[in-house]
């Protein structure tokens, strides 16, 4: 019976390790503000290039990376729960064009809809 209750509080205080280290995390800054992503993934056409298969290897890396950088992010306006939806959905929709999977380039560009995410997100 000891053996058990050691057994459980060590699970117990590991747990609550790892859910330290990931609100840690969660704390550092992401590496490309809203601004940036927006810059160098939509006015600049990369998100068209990768939805539309033109882009090499480097270019869907790159636009992944930039989407996660979103998501990381917290929104301007709006709530964070509807901004995790509209950013995931990028994040998987780039992910599934760089792994090339059927589909992917449609699910990207549906997920790169500008106006729905300004109406709900973006500062005025």
């Amino acid at each position: 019976m000891h053996s058990r209750i050691i057994a459980a509080a060590t699970v117990l205080g590991l747990a609550c390790m790892g859910l330290v280290v990931v609100a840690e995390e969660k704390k550092k800054e992401p590496k490309h503000a809203i601004k940036d992503v927006m810059r160098e993934a939509h006015k600049s056409k990369l998100v068209d290039k990768v939805a539309g298969g033109g882009a090499s290897k480097e270019e869907k890396q790159k636009l992944l990376g930039l989407y996660a950088d979103l998501f990381d992010n917290k929104p301007p306006k709006g709530e964070e729960g509807s901004w995790a939806k509209k950013a995931g959905a990028l994040v998987v929709g780039a992910a599934r064009v760089l792994l090339e999977q059927e589909g992917g380039g449609d699910e990207l560009k549906a997920a790169a809809n500008c106006k729905a995410c300004h109406e709900a997100h973006k500062a005025k």
